[in-house]
């Protein structure tokens, strides 16, 4: 008789914002590398913590092309590149990966000159409340807020659009309109930014795991499955 491969569950925090492209390309790299370790017998509990890229972003938004050369000097010509360049590493890091938002043909990005860079704190909230009240559902939660905004397009500060999310991922939405209107969570939130932020988390995707070992950026499967791999013989 053969024995069956024990299997150990790595604690992974996946610290991230919704209008981040390299935190999708870095959440398809991760699921795509433990889809493959999964047959070693290396499993990982997922929990989404909250990193806010632009907190101070008016509630109108900003054009993505006017915020990326405000906030990082490019010129339309290179945000337009950098978009097709992530484009197509979204789209690969997401291909072998049956998911909600992959459609089988990896992630699909459709961010343009017209796009528009959002408040994302209301989203953070429901996240948290995702986690509290159904943790299964947080990380299909994360996916469909990562589709209304980079390939729907949508406003990430309507309650409509956030609520739509909600229950695209198996949610209430009434009970998640609820939680927006009350303002629930919002000094949970705060509290998880500010603790992130005092361990050093500067910058997203920041994958820990364990909560010591820190995979930073958005890594390719391959690289995510190697540093599982050893992460998972040391603990």
């Amino acid at each position: 008789m053969t024995q069956a491969v024990p299997t150990k569950t790595l604690k992974i925090d996946f610290v991230s914002d919704v209008v981040c492209p390299w935190c999708v390309v870095g959440l398809g790299g991760l699921e795509t590398a433990l889809a493959k370790l999964e047959g070693e017998g290396i499993g990982a509990d997922i929990a989404f913590q909250p990193f806010e890229l632009n907190p101070q972003i008016a509630p109108e938004g900003e054009n993505i092309v006017e915020h990326i050369g405000r906030k990082y000097g490019a010129t339309p010509e290179q945000s337009a590149a950098n978009r097709a360049m992530i484009r197509e590493r979204a789209a690969d890091a997401w291909k072998d990966l049956k998911s909600s938002i992959s459609g089988g043909s990896g992630f699909d990005m459709r961010m343009t000159d017209d796009s528009r860079i959002w408040n994302t704190f209301d989203a953070h909230r429901l996240l948290h409340w995702a986690h509290e009240t159904a943790p299964d559902k947080q990380k299909a939660l994360k996916q469909a807020l990562f589709t209304a905004h980079f390939t729907e397009n949508r406003n990430l500060t309507d309650a409509g659009v956030l609520t739509m999310a909600a229950e695209a991922a198996g949610l209430d939405r009434a009970e998640a309109g609820e939680v927006l209107a009350s303002g629930r969570y919002a000094q949970d939130v705060r509290g998880a930014e500010d603790l992130w932020r005092s361990r050093g988390i500067t910058s997203v995707p920041a994958v820990v795991v364990e909560g010591k070992y820190l995979i930073s950026g958005g890594q390719p499967a391959a690289a995510f499955e190697e540093a599982l791999r050893k992460i998972a013989a040391e603990v």
